[in-house]
């Protein structure tokens, strides 16, 4: 039986996680400049951890 393995790479951050350097990036911001591309980055990053896991299908 074929077994597929996790794959490698840095881990996703958890939701709480990544919602806390959502916060402390609009925190911390210059200028009052909007970040949007390290925004939507996070918010992805949030919003991938906060699904519900699926089991892969055997």
């Amino acid at each position: 039986m074929h077994q597929t393995l996790p794959p490698a790479g840095p881990a996703r951050p958890s939701a709480a996680e990544a919602n806390e350097a959502i916060r402390l990036l609009v925190e911390t911001r210059v200028d009052d400049e909007w970040p949007s591309e390290a925004y939507e980055f996070l918010l992805e990053e949030w919003a991938a951890a906060s699904r519900p896991e699926v089991p892969a299908a055997q």
